[in-house]
């Protein structure tokens, strides 16, 4: 019996080492607080009504109560300042960071905006509440003729802080002119498509059932 035992775990630890098995997170209720941090992007600059913004899209289809915390214009600095307050006032058990377009845009250091978007992971874990990181374009010759890709700051950001990463998704619905209200904010249709994309990285992680 003991030898069937052993054989069986040494088969499960095998299969485990195979397949890179790890442990999934909980899945999130319904009525759960989540924070989204961005910019003009989370906000829904580009969507005809407010209720197209992926933040809201997110909440119809989750049943979580989400906090749009996008403001048009700000950069990482600005919405680390936001931060603190935010997560007092609603005490999130998720947080979404979306932002470092307008730091791009600006030509802002990437060295503070790194350190701006650390510090902001790092105030929402010490709150309590877990992180997705969600990269965003780079400011490129390739992005400015319809080609963006991810900072690369990003997969840096999250390898080292060990948050969980969404990659592409932004890059994905503004090289896509059917998806875009212009340059760089999405209309419905990217919103909805960028939605799409963050729910499957949430049922990947297992914050979505």
């Amino acid at each position: 019996m003991i030898k069937h035992l052993m054989a069986l775990l040494s088969l499960v630890l095998l299969l485990c080492g195979l397949s890179a098995c790890s442990k999934p997170e909980s899945a999130l209720p319904a009525q759960t607080t989540v924070l989204i941090l961005g910019d003009s992007l989370t906000q829904g600059v580009g969507a005809s009504a407010p209720e197209h913004a992926y933040p809201a899209l997110l909440r119809q289809q989750t049943g979580w109560n989400i906090v749009n915390g996008g403001v048009s214009g700000n950069t990482s600095a600005q919405a680390l300042a936001r931060l603190p307050a935010l997560l007092q006032q609603h005490q999130p058990k998720l947080v979404i960071i979306s932002i470092g377009g307008n730091d791009f845009l600006q030509r802002r250091s990437n060295s503070d905006t790194r350190a701006n978007i650390q510090q902001s992971i790092r105030l929402s874990q010490q709150s309590g509440a877990q992180v997705l990181l969600v990269a965003v374009p780079e400011l490129t010759l390739a992005a400015a003729v319809g080609h963006p890709n991810d900072h690369a700051m990003y997969a840096a950001l999250a390898k080292e802080e060990q948050v969980y990463l969404l990659e592409d998704a932004w890059s994905d619905v503004l090289a896509d002119d059917a998806l875009r209200a212009d340059a760089v904010h999405a209309n419905d249709a990217g919103y909805q498509v960028f939605t799409k994309q963050l729910r499957q990285r949430l049922e990947q992680i297992g914050w979505l059932d």
